[in-house]
């Protein structure tokens, strides 16, 4: 991995999950009225430590599976419910809109991290 990945890799690393976790989280939304529909989730830290694991591990040959994950692999499963309903939805409007939103402002704040980084670099590249 070079250095500019490895600068990088952690906010884009984050804004992957979030992207992921955002798509989930609205599908729940979406589905709030559907009967049977089960609201699903991931699990943000294990998969970002996941994601980041370079472990001790050195892979030798191509043929060598990676120790790290990615955003892509995050395991999706599903939230159990507080109060179930009686036409089998485990979406619970109110708490998927709070996770919707509190993962909105992490996804932003990944934004503006990654883009402190770039303009870092930037002013490294020019000299300032």
């Amino acid at each position: 991995m070079n250095a500019l990945d490895q600068y990088l890799k952690p906010q884009a690393e984050a804004l992957s999950l979030r992207n992921k976790r955002m798509e989930i989280l609205g599908s729940n939304i979406a589905n709030a009225g559907t009967p049977n529909y089960k609201a699903r989730d991931i699990d943000f830290e294990a998969a970002y430590k996941s994601a980041l694991n370079d472990g001790d591990l050195v892979k030798t040959s191509a043929n060598h599976i990676d120790a790290g994950g990615s955003a892509g692999t995050a395991e999706v499963r599903y939230r159990v419910p507080l109060s179930p309903s009686l036409d089998g939805n485990t979406v619970e409007l109110h708490v998927e809109q709070v996770q919707f939103a509190e993962n909105a402002t992490h996804y932003e704040a990944t934004l503006n991290f990654l883009n402190g980084r770039i303009n870092t670099m930037r002013k490294a590249l020019r000299g300032e």
